[in-house]
């Protein structure tokens, strides 16, 4: 088997997902509303969402009409949050990917219309007419992406996250709060791939683990970042967790014992690649190990 290299694997697949998010996130939207939505999805982000979904698709041999879609779908949904989490009422953040955030540019009106439409035009993303897509696999795709969205996922941590301002969470409850709003979005785009293709129990539940260890890790490693980098590294504004006194693993367990956690949980996503019975699983593995060692 040739040397695997994620450079090459990522630029082949990211070529093909910028241009179906170009061609389907349209300029032509009424009063403005399509460059908003534009500004808030192109041209930025790791894409690492889409990416999950495309290796974990290719790992089960996927139907790669659905993984494209599910793979634009979650950045979408992802996109969407970022726009609500910034606004004044929430995380109250001038600077996302390097650039002002939306309702900065574009004020908060059309901010949060932008955030709704980008979530509605994921999931109308997922029920393409015609035969491409299976319907089983749509109403599967529409569901765990609707589950990592709603109150179980990224609006239920959110919701945590506003309410434990100034408060002290034991682990737990941080593990629970970050499982929601940044952990299951990410584990989701793994199922999402999945769920594109025919695996087995063992392989399903292996992915299951391995997606929320990677989902939590990336969490872990942004509270790291937060304190280690700056903005332009960053693309957002560093430190603001610390000055809204809000609840990081960093504040609770030390930035040192922040770090070993990050490994301890890349370990566990490459533990449960060990036990998934799938031939190839490098592009998984190596998003993995991006996430933890990544510098923004």
């Amino acid at each position: 088997m040739a040397p695997f290299s994620l450079d090459r694997w990522s630029a082949e697949r990211l070529a093909r997902v910028e241009q179906a998010l170009s061609e389907w996130v349209v300029a032509d939207a009424p009063a403005g509303l399509g460059e908003a939505m534009r500004y808030a999805v192109l041209d930025g982000g790791k894409r690492l969402r889409p990416l999950l979904v495309l290796a974990a698709s290719e790992a089960v041999q996927g139907n790669a009409d659905a993984a494209l879609r599910a793979a634009c779908a979650a950045e979408l949904i992802h996109a969407y949050s970022l726009v609500h989490d910034d606004m004044p009422c929430m995380d109250n953040d001038v600077l996302r990917r390097g650039k002002p955030t939306v309702h900065v540019k574009f004020g908060q009106a059309q901010a949060l219309l932008a955030g709704d439409a980008l979530q509605a035009l994921a999931f109308e993303l997922l029920a393409p007419e015609g035969t491409s897509v299976p319907p089983a696999v749509q109403a599967a795709l529409c569901r765990l992406l609707a589950r990592s969205a709603g109150h179980a996922g990224m609006a239920g941590g959110q919701a945590i996250d506003l309410a434990s301002v100034g408060r002290a969470l034991t682990e737990t409850q941080l593990h629970d709060m970050h499982r929601r709003k940044t952990g299951a979005l990410l584990q989701a785009s793994v199922m999402m791939g999945a769920a594109c293709g025919t695996s087995s129990e063992t392989a399903r539940s292996a992915l299951q683990d391995y997606g929320a260890a990677i989902g939590l890790a990336f969490q872990v490693v942004d509270d790291i970042l937060d304190v280690t980098a700056d903005s332009a590294t960053l693309g957002k504004t560093p430190g603001k967790d610390a000055a809204q006194d809000k609840p990081t693993y960093v504040s609770l367990l030390g930035l040192q014992r922040s770090r070993d956690y990050a490994q301890e949980l890349l370990a566990q996503a490459m533990q449960a690649l060990d036990r998934s019975e799938l031939t190839d699983t490098r592009a998984l593995r190596a998003l993995a190990m991006m996430v933890v060692n990544r510098e923004n």
